[in-house]
């Protein structure tokens, strides 16, 4: 019987995946409910689909309307937000389902931009909003004055005026002002009211019982992020109370155990605000350290293919579950109630959500040959199954190379990186490879299905990336990367590079290429500043000096200084010398390397000006360059930018290297 000739992975496939999202169990468990982010070629933009697992299968319950999942209001009622067109601008219209079957029916529309939502007890809900902070009650105007403020915005439209950092913020541009807020939501008394301050900057909240816990920060003109403090309100008398506000602690994933109240929290003191945070129990301005976990909670391994929001942590029956990023791969730990570890999913890919109920655990799981799915398993990690097949018809018959291991030392560390093989691969042939850095630094790669790679394949490309110094997986001395930007890592990329030409004799070392953003646009730059070994390079979303980035870049007055190693405490204006010292753009007389840079306009965690820094001067030097800004994009836009611009990102790049390597 011959064996069916597999098809080459397009770039356009893209368009044919399913991303799913906000994994829900319902009360009783018996329901899982989640949505699914799918690409609209026309309107190039993505629709959602609100699905379900009932009776073990997974059914798409709505289709027409964009709808995603909000909550469960009952064991048989789920509340989803749809966009419909009679909707008010600056309003969330929110409907039930009813898994017994039925049109999605009208529940409540709340007059303002929903972020999250969650149930306190019947007909009480907890909210979080955007807000305006110069007008923090304009939900409760009357029709009137909201066109009267309406018309007043609409003239000031050709202005912006900023007066606070940071100003703008990925994936939103410019915030002056913005504000969450978390609200309380009475159904029963028709009321809505505004629990945080008109200054404050709700993160995260818990509802334990009759009690909201939040995370936030206030101010007015300049962020302490990552700093925040813990509050709480009483939704029956409204009242609310300090937990912890004493300065220098930063606080992530609040939950609570048999009545007490936990976080993962960081002082930052010995690694920095990229510190691995700890468990910690949380009372009244006292934080106790019960575990550190030497590992990050929640996924940092890259992909092109997570697209969906949702849960990363959750409890049953006493035991508590969370995503852990653990060398190459994302699985799943519990803890019991005295916080004993016990590792219950470890396989190679990525979970990236999760839910448990009743002893049982739904995630999202991606392996290395196919997109994400949703999967079920028993508490104790038993009896996996999958419960979708959303990607299945889109992987029909395609080629999907499978990650090769390749294990090196550089710097003293025992590094591990893989290998992708083009399609219909021959040893006798040589082939061009592109080598892949990932962004962070504090991320990781993993055998899981990375769209951008297996498209690059399936053009007869060898591909290669590795974890080197500074990538997530391990605790933090190796994640540490502070100073050492362009050293360590460079030596590490370097290292590998040799390794798998080495281990490969078919990939041809005068067609090698190299690309990488974010972080991964830093490394490239700088590579192509340090070496001409590579004959084509593309460099995406990147940073030329540090000392711009610093001052431009959403996180830059904190997460710039710190990585470059300068003191917490440290004035920025006393150590241009050591951020010009990391900066690419310092490197770059007499680089050769041809090179493609893709920048996004709205792209405020390395802002354009960087890309085009770097392209200029590669120009005055008559290097061959390119650059390609797309418009309306932020720093996301390889993993959730606009269908077609993520198409004609792969098509710069690809095609850029066909010039330079075929």
């Amino acid at each position: 019987m011959t064996k069916k000739k597999l098809q080459p992975i397009e770039i356009t496939d893209l368009l044919d995946y399913r991303f799913p999202g906000n994994l829900q169990y319902s009360p009783d468990g018996k329901y899982i409910a989640f949505d699914t982010s799918r690409s609209d070629k026309e309107k190039n933009e993505y629709r959602h689909d609100v699905w379900a697992v009932i009776d073990g299968k997974a059914k798409q319950l709505t289709y027409s309307l964009d709808t995603t999942v909000a909550f469960w209001e009952n064991a048989e009622t789920l509340v989803v937000q749809r966009s419909v067109p009679d909707v008010k601008p600056g309003t969330t219209a929110l409907f039930t389902l009813d898994m017994q079957g039925g049109e999605a029916q009208p529940w409540q529309v709340l007059p303002f931009p929903l972020k999250q939502i969650k149930k306190v007890r019947n007909g009480v809900y907890a909210a979080l909003g955007m807000i305006d902070a110069n007008d923090p009650d304009g939900y409760l105007d009357d029709e009137e004055t909201k066109k009267q403020k309406a018309a007043a915005k609409e003239a000031e439209k050709d202005y912006t005026v900023v007066d606070e950092v940071p100003y703008w913020f990925n994936g939103a541009y410019f915030t002056n002002k913005m504000r969450t807020a978390l609200f309380l939501v009475d159904c029963g008394k028709n009321k809505i009211k505004r629990v945080s301050d008109p200054f404050e900057n709700v993160q995260s909240m818990l509802v334990v019982e009759d009690t909201v816990y939040f995370t936030s920060e206030t101010f007015t003109r300049k962020s302490t992020v990552p700093c925040n403090s813990v509050y709480a309100v009483n939704t029956v008398t409204n009242r609310r109370s300090s937990v912890y506000t004493k300065n220098g602690m930063a606080f992530s994933s609040l939950f609570a155990r048999e009545g007490k109240l936990y976080a993962m929290a960081s002082n930052m003191q010995e690694m920095g605000y990229g510190q691995t945070p700890d468990i910690c129990l949380v009372e009244k301005n006292k934080v106790t350290k019960l575990l550190d976990p030497h590992r990050q909670f929640g996924n940092h391994v890259a992909s092109d293919m997570l697209m969906g929001t949702g849960t990363v942590n959750a409890e049953t029956d006493g035991e508590w579950f969370t995503v852990v990023t653990d060398f190459d791969h994302a699985g799943i730990w519990k803890y019991d109630k005295d916080f004993n570890k016990t590792i219950v999913h470890e396989q190679p890919g990525v979970v990236s959500l999760l839910d448990a109920c009743n002893g049982k655990v739904v995630f999202a799981w991606t392996g290395a040959a196919a997109p994400t799915e949703i999967y079920e398993m028993s508490a104790d990690g038993s009896d996996i199954r999958q419960l979708s097949n959303l990607n299945t018809a889109a992987m029909k018959d395609k080629y999907a190379a499978l990650p090769e291991s390749v294990e090196f030392t550089s710097t003293g560390w025992e590094l591990r990186g893989w290998v992708l093989k083009p399609i219909n691969y021959d040893p006798k042939k040589k082939y061009p490879a592109i080598l892949e850095v990932h962004g962070g630094p504090r991320a990781a790669y993993g055998e899981t299905f990375y769209h951008e790679m297996q498209a690059m394949a399936s053009k007869g490309y060898f591909v290669f990336f590795a974890n080197i110094v500074g990538s997530d997986g391990r605790d933090d001395e190796f994640g540490d990367l502070r100073g050492k930007y362009g050293e360590t890592d460079y030596q590490n990329v370097m290292d590998f590079t040799d390794a798998v030409v080495k281990k490969y004799p078919a990939i041809d070392e005068s067609r090698l290429c190299v690309t990488g953003g974010s972080y991964g646009g830093f490394m490239t730059n700088w590579i192509i500043g340090h070496t001409d070994r590579f004959c084509a390079a593309a460099s995406q979303r990147s940073i030329a000096s540090w000392i711009s980035m610093t001052f431009i870049a959403d996180i830059g007055l904190w997460f710039d200084g710190n990585e470059m190693g300068i003191p917490l405490n440290d004035s920025l204006f006393d150590h241009f010398d050591t951020m010009w010292k990391h900066s690419p753009l310092k490197y770059m007389k007499g680089a050769k390397t041809p090179t493609l840079f893709i920048h996004s306009d709205q792209d405020c965690r390395c802002p354009l000006p960087e890309g085009m820094q770097m392209m200029q001067s590669l120009a005055y030097q008559d290097v061959e360059t390119r650059l390609v800004i797309f418009h309306g994009e932020h720093h996301g836009l390889s993993r959730v930018g606009k269908p077609l611009h993520r198409i004609r990102r792969l098509e710069e790049i690809i095609g850029w290297f066909e010039k330079h390597a075929k």
